[in-house]
């Protein structure tokens, strides 16, 4: 009796839940929720750790916008080439007649000097910075560029704005990156002003002097010597340079020389001198460079000999 109520019972329920709605059949089918078990006396309730927080993005920043002053010479170079020349004015420099020109490139504008100089003079003349005197004296702007190009390839070219060869108002010239600076060196010994680190400096005049008497300048006057608010020495106006004497002008003078220039002068050849130079220099102008360069080594290696190394190089 007692197993024919029990069958009857589970027959009862599974009529009962087969006679269920669909949905209140799934709710039976869902598993039951978990539950924490009791904390045990004295232990404290285990906690949810937190949530981590996701990662910020990683963003890349804004390019820095290119001005002036984060060109690179490269740059310059082609500002120089390309740029949209807007406004001329006169200098109160040299007697040349170089002009500042302004040129856009609608990003960046920058000042400019021109100098398009281009003359033989049959007779005698006296240069601006000796009392020697010169017949068929040559003053050309062609002498910037090929300056430029030569102390590029000794290593030194950042002692001179960057130069580029243009054409403004129907004349060629040379263009180049007009400076921020804070005196000639006329006015610097006009103000008695000392740099701070006396012993770089002078290496950078001795850098200078060196290449001076490689192209033969006859004209490094005192105004044609910058100095930057950080006391960089730039040299500009290299156009009474490249003369075919081939003294050594200054040698007496010539006691240091910085050891990196040195080495690439000795190692110059005529091929890489054309190289660089290009057009800006006749064959005869290039060899009286040579010629020098041979007596600039000479001279070197005699005061090596006498004095040592390390009282030479730097």
């Amino acid at each position: 009796m007692t197993r024919l109520l029990l069958c009857l019972s589970v027959s009862a329920a599974f009529a009962a839940a087969s006679s269920l709605p669909q949905s209140s059949v799934a709710a039976l089918q869902q598993p039951a929720p978990a539950t924490r078990p009791p904390a045990k006396a004295g232990q404290a309730p285990k906690q949810t750790p937190p949530q981590k927080k996701a990662a910020p993005r990683k963003t890349t920043p804004a390019p820095t916008p290119r001005t002036a002053v984060t060109m690179t010479r490269a740059e310059m170079r082609q500002f120089l080439l390309t740029a949209k020349i807007t406004g001329e004015q006169g200098t109160s420099r040299g007697i040349t007649a170089p002009k500042r020109l302004t040129l856009t490139d609608g990003v960046v504008t920058r000042d400019a000097g021109f100098q398009s100089v281009d003359e033989i003079i049959p007779t005698s003349q006296r240069t601006h910075a000796s009392d020697r005197f010169e017949s068929n004296f040559n003053d050309a702007y062609r002498y910037n560029l090929a300056a430029f190009a030569l102390a590029e390839l000794l290593g030194i070219g950042d002692m001179m704005p960057v130069h580029v060869e243009r054409e403004y108002n129907g004349r060629k010239g040379s263009l180049s990156w007009w400076a921020d600076v804070q005196f000639d060196e006329e006015g610097r010994r006009k103000k008695n002003a000392q740099p701070p680190n006396p012993t770089e400096w002078n290496q950078q005049m001795y850098r200078m002097r060196v290449f001076a008497a490689l192209v033969r300048d006859i004209d490094r006057n005192l105004g044609n010597i910058l100095h930057t608010p950080d006391w960089r020495v730039l040299m500009i106006d290299f156009t009474r340079a490249f003369r075919l004497n081939t003294e050594i002008l200054n040698q007496k003078d010539l006691l240091i020389v910085d050891r990196a220039l040195f080495r690439k002068m000795e190692a110059m050849t005529s091929s890489d001198v054309q190289s660089a130079v290009g057009s800006y220099l006749t064959k005869n102008e290039l060899e009286a460079v040579m010629t020098r360069r041979d007596a600039l080594v000479a001279h070197y290696r005699k005061v090596i000999a006498e004095r040592g190394e390390a009282s030479v190089f730097y």
